[in-house]
């Protein structure tokens, strides 16, 4: 009586960590470095926005964002990336990228491509999303590593010619969940090129943006705007989450060709909730706004610096480009984070629950994601516990 599609779904990683480690008691007082989720202050007049138009709970919210939102959300994108979008046509609000980057399956992906079963690409490790999304519609995920080997992004080009003749999607996140890695304009050019030369949209996960080190990462619909790529080619999804420190206020937007924006908004009036309109009222303002993002992205670089120096001697340390999660080196993930809840009391997420068995096997299966979300005193507290235990000091 129930779908067969979701039955050999590995169990979230979130419970699976909890059936991992709440059967024994920490070694120390608790210290939670899994989930990233912002810790960081976000802007102290946001809830004033909110009380200012608490009135507008009382009223049924525009599915795809108030025009004034939509617009602020062009003008962000320009400034940030000098591309130009058309807030009636190219643009519509999203509950957090999760929700835009499941629909876009949805509402994308095409039953078959070349008469054939349809293929989504996405990086392994992955968010688990667009796995989902592509088993929602009964297409086939392909899951391409993305080691140490391939800089920690997937090398997308060097598939079967058959796989690539039936992708339909490509999932793509920069900078990456878990490893930080970015994808520089040359990646993006020969990403976007492969999708011409074998037709299939590419879906940018890019919420990370806006966290680090030194440069600006680049993003997907900038390069395919310069390279006078398809219109339709590039969809890319964005956040006031990790941006702004506003993972609660679940305010996103996706972004791309008219015709692709279309068909979610379409699938989004019957299947979609529109976000409360005084929570618009909040992001229009939070998007129009870059000081609370560089003091955001300077307490991150701080806890770089601090990452560079606790885990500088370890070898295979990677220091992070980008993003908030460090993507340590282990024996075992799962042994590494068992090892710490029993002897510190610190949570860490073993690599493997972020990833699929493969060929070779489980690509996280050697790595712990840290999330350095806390401040900055209880993250160098954290790490130096985490050095010590793993990695003798």
């Amino acid at each position: 009586m129930f779908p067969e599609r979701f039955s050999n779904l590995p169990a979230y990683a979130f419970p699976r960590l909890r059936d991992l480690l709440d059967v024994h008691a920490p070694g120390g007082p608790v210290r939670h470095m899994t989930i990233g989720e912002p810790k960081h202050a976000f802007p102290d007049w946001v809830t004033g926005i909110i009380t200012e138009h608490a009135a507008e709970f009382g009223k049924y919210p525009p599915n795809e964002g108030t025009p004034e939102l939509r617009q602020a959300i062009c003008a962000w994108l320009n400034r940030r990336y000098d591309v130009t979008a058309d807030p009636d046509r190219q643009v519509m609000t999203v509950n957090g990228t999760r929700e835009g980057l499941y629909n876009a399956g949805m509402a994308l992906c095409p039953e078959t491509k070349g008469g054939l079963r349809p293929v989504v690409l996405m990086p392994n490790p992955f968010y688990q999303v667009y796995m989902i999304s592509a088993i929602s519609v009964g297409a086939e995920p392909v899951f391409v590593p993305a080691v140490k080997e391939t800089s920690h992004l997937p090398d997308f080009a060097a598939l079967p010619t058959e796989t690539l003749a039936r992708t339909a999607l490509c999932y793509i996140c920069s900078p990456a969940n878990p490893q930080g890695a970015v994808a520089d304009e040359a990646y993006w050019e020969r990403l976007i090129a492969l999708g011409e030369e074998h037709d299939f949209q590419i879906l940018a996960d890019e919420c990370y943006s806006e966290i680090y080190r030194d440069t600006p990462p680049p993003g997907a619909w900038q390069v395919a705007q310069r390279m006078g790529a398809h219109p339709e080619r590039v969809v890319v999804f964005h956040s006031l989450s990790k941006r702004s420190n506003l993972p609660g206020l679940r305010s996103g937007f996706v972004a791309g060709g008219p015709q692709s924006i279309n068909r979610m908004k379409q699938l989004r009036s019957y299947a979609g909730a529109p976000i409360p309109l005084p929570l618009q009222r909040v992001s229009e303002r939070v998007w129009a706004d870059e000081a609370h993002v560089e003091e955001n992205r300077r307490l991150y670089q701080a806890k770089y610096a601090l990452a560079d120096r606790i885990f500088g001697n370890v070898p295979g340390y990677m220091p992070p480009v980008a993003g908030f999660f460090l993507w340590l080196p282990v024996e075992d993930g799962e042994a590494a984070a068992l090892k710490l809840w029993q002897e510190t009391g610190v949570r860490v997420l073993p690599g493997a629950y972020l990833s699929q068995e493969a060929p070779g096997g489980n690509p996280g299966k050697g790595y712990i994601r840290v999330a350095m979300v806390a401040p900055e005193d209880e993250t160098a507290d954290a790490l130096t516990t985490i050095r010590d235990c793993l990695y003798g000091g």
